[in-house]
């Protein structure tokens, strides 16, 4: 397996919340819900740029973050999925949600639990 590539930029929470156009308590309640996938990087939980956009959540990334938890993944093992290379994707899983080939990714989520 190759290293993963890092996510393109970093959003905090209230940067989250600003973007989506919600409260930041609705946005501590998404990460909780695993609707958003948020790590702690020099101690402030963070989002990955690439999964908030057009003012929404990717749509697809709670189901596939519901995915990867059931497969026994945590937040950092589902996080370093989401960005590690895949040359039959073609890119990172986590850029794939974006476009057209979402299906396939949660098809890839959904077979880690088997």
């Amino acid at each position: 397996m190759s290293e993963p590539l890092p996510p393109s930029d970093w959003l905090t929470l209230p940067e989250v919340a600003e973007r989506l156009d919600l409260t930041i308590s609705k946005v501590n309640q998404m990460v909780r819900d695993h609707a958003m996938l948020a790590i702690r990087r020099d101690g402030v939980l963070r989002v990955p740029a690439e999964l908030v956009a057009n003012h929404t959540v990717l749509k697809h990334l709670p189901g596939v973050l519901t995915l990867l938890r059931d497969a026994g993944y945590n937040d950092e093992e589902a996080l370093r999925w989401l960005y590690e290379a895949d040359d039959t994707l073609p890119g990172v899983p986590a850029e794939a949600l974006g476009t057209g080939r979402a299906t396939e990714v949660k098809r890839r989520a959904q077979a880690l639990g088997f």
